[in-house]
C-alpha cells in the first residue's frame, strides 16, 4: 500500500503524518491488518530494535479518589469492588516494587488516587523514591500523583523521580463528557511542569471510551506537541460500578490500528502497551509487540494482569528480548536531548513514565480501567460499527478485580 510505505518512510525520518494519513490508519480494513502491524514494526525495529522495556505498577493509595473520572474504579461515587487503602509506608512500597524488579521491570510507576499531592504527599513519596533507589541500584522511578502544583515537579526531581505520569486520555474536544472536576487543560498543564523540571514526561490515552477516530488522532497528535517520551495506550476496562460498564467497543484488531497509529505519529517515543490489554488483545498480544516496545509487568492498579511469567514467556516466544537495566530505552537523539534538559533516564532507561492502571497510565487519580485516562460518558459519538464487540462476544471472564500486592497481604503478580 502507497499509504504505508509513505508512513514507513516519514517513521524512519521522524517526520509526522498528516492528519488524513493517521485517520487511514484506523481505517485499514481487516485484510490489510498484517500489512499495518509489519509496517509499524519497521519503524519500531528502527528506534528500539527487539528490545521490551518491562515497568511495574505501584499503588500507593487506592480508591477513595474525589474526582468523578467517569471511567474510573476509583472515582466518586464508584460501586466498583476494589481494594482501598491509605498510603503504603516507603519500605511496603519498596518491598512491593521489589517484586517487579525481581521479574525483569527496570521502571517502577508509583501511583496513587486523588486530585493532586499536598506537599506533605510530595515529602512522604519522595521518602518512597528514596526507599525504592537505595535498595535497588539504577532501577528508574516515575510518578503518578495526579496534578501538580508549582514547585512539586521540582521537588520530586529532588527526591531522585525520572519521570512524571499523567495522561491526556482523550480528545480536548470530549473532555468535557467525561469528568466535571478538572479540565483538559489541568492535565496538560501538569505534563508542561513536568517537562519544565526535568523529569521525563509520560502521557497517553485510554481507547474504547465511544470515542471517534477523529478524537484518537487528536489526543495523538496533541501528545506528539507535548513531546512526551513515552506514551501508554490503554484500553478501558468496563468495571461494573462505572458509567462506562457497557462500553465494549473494541476487538484485537482495532486495538493493533490505534497502537500502529501511535506508532506512526509517535515513531520515536517509548510506545507502551498498558491497561486492558488482557482483555482486548487477548491471544494477539505477541503481534502487538512488534508495534509497541514497552508493557507493564503483571498486575495494575485495581485489576489483576496476565501472570508475569507468562509475560516474560510471551516475549521470548515472539522472538523479542528484555530490556536490561543498562541499555539506553530512547534513541540517542531523544536521551541526550533529555539528559541536557536535567532529566534522569537520558543515561540509561527509557522516558517512559507509569500509565495509571487500568492500565497503565495514570490519570488525575489512579485508575481502574485501563490506565489512568477518561472516558466520554452519555451521548458522545460511538466507535465506528465495525469495531464494537457485540455484548455477547465480549470477554467479561477477563475482567478481574485486583485482590494481591500491595496493600493486601497476598505475593503480588510479577
Amino acid at each position: 500500500m502507497d499509504l504505508l510505505n509513505t508512513l514507513v518512510e516519514k517513521g524512519l525520518r521522524r517526520e509526522t503524518p498528516t492528519r488524513e494519513e493517521a485517520l487511514a490508519v484506523l481505517a485499514t480494513s481487516d485484510d490489510e491488518l498484517l500489512d499495518v502491524v509489519a509496517a509499524a514494526g519497521k519503524v519500531r525495529r528502527q528506534w528500539f530494535g527487539r528490545r521490551v522495556k518491562l515497568n511495574y505498577l505501584v499503588n500507593l493509595k487506592s480508591g477513595l479518589c474525589p474526582e468523578d473520572c467517569s471511567y474510573c474504579s476509583q472515582r466518586l461515587g464508584s460501586k466498583a469492588d476494589i481494594l482501598k487503602y491509605t498510603w503504603l509506608k516507603p519500605d511496603e512500597a519498596s518491598q512491593a516494587a521489589a517484586a517487579g524488579i525481581a521479574g525483569g521491570a527496570k521502571r517502577v510507576c508509583l501511583v496513587a488516587s486523588g486530585r493532586g499531592p499536598t506537599d506533605r504527599d510530595v515529602e512522604r513519596v519522595g521518602r518512597t523514591i528514596e526507599a525504592i533507589k537505595e535498595q535497588n541500584e539504577g532501577v528508574e522511578v516515575c510518578a503518578c500523583l495526579g496534578l501538580l502544583s508549582d514547585g512539586q515537579a521540582e521537588r520530586l526531581k529532588s527526591a531522585g523521580a525520572d519521570a512524571y505520569n499523567h495522561n491526556l486520555n482523550t480528545s480536548e474536544g470530549t473532555y468535557g463528557e467525561i469528568t466535571t472536576t478538572h479540565t483538559y487543560a489541568d492535565r496538560v498543564d501538569t505534563v508542561q511542569k513536568a517537562h519544565a523540571a526535568g523529569l521525563s514526561a509520560c502521557s497517553g490515552l485510554i481507547a474504547g471510551m465511544g470515542e471517534t477516530d477523529e478524537d484518537l488522532v487528536d489526543v495523538v497528535f496533541a501528545l506528539r506537541e507535548l513531546d512526551s517520551d513515552s506514551v501508554p495506550v490503554n484500553f478501558l476496562i468496563p468495571f461494573e460500578g462505572t458509567p462506562l460498564a457497557k462500553e465494549w467497543n473494541l476487538s484485537p484488531q482495532r486495538c493493533l490500528r490505534i497502537l500502529a497509529m501511535v506508532r506512526f505519529v509517535c515513531p520515536d517515543v517509548e510506545v507502551r502497551i498498558a491497561g486492558g490489554r488482557e482483555v482486548h488483545l487477548r491471544s494477539m498480544q505477541p503481534l502487538a509487540l512488534n508495534i509497541a516496545n514497552s508493557i507493564f509487568l503483571g498486575d495494575y492498579l485495581t485489576s489483576e494482569g496476565q501472570a508475569g511469567q507468562a509475560d516474560l514467556d510471551m516475549i521470548a516466544d515472539a522472538g523479542f528480548e528484555v530490556e536490561g537495566a543498562g541499555t539506553t530505552t530512547l534513541p540517542a537523539h531523544r536521551a541526550d536531548a533529555l539528559a541536557a534538559a536535567g532529566g534522569g533516564c537520558g543515561s540509561h532507561a527509557s522516558a517512559g513514565g507509569c500509565g495509571s492502571e487500568a492500565a497503565a497510565g495514570c490519570g488525575s487519580h489512579a485508575d481502574a480501567t485501563a490506565g489512568g485516562g477518561c472516558g466520554p460518558c452519555g451521548g458522545h459519538a460511538q466507535a465506528p460499527a465495525e469495531a464494537s464487540v457485540p455484548a455477547s462476544e465480549a470477554r467479561t471472564d477477563l475482567v478481574a478485580v485486583r485482590r494481591r500486592g500491595a496493600g493486601t497481604d497476598l505475593a503480588p503478580n510479577a
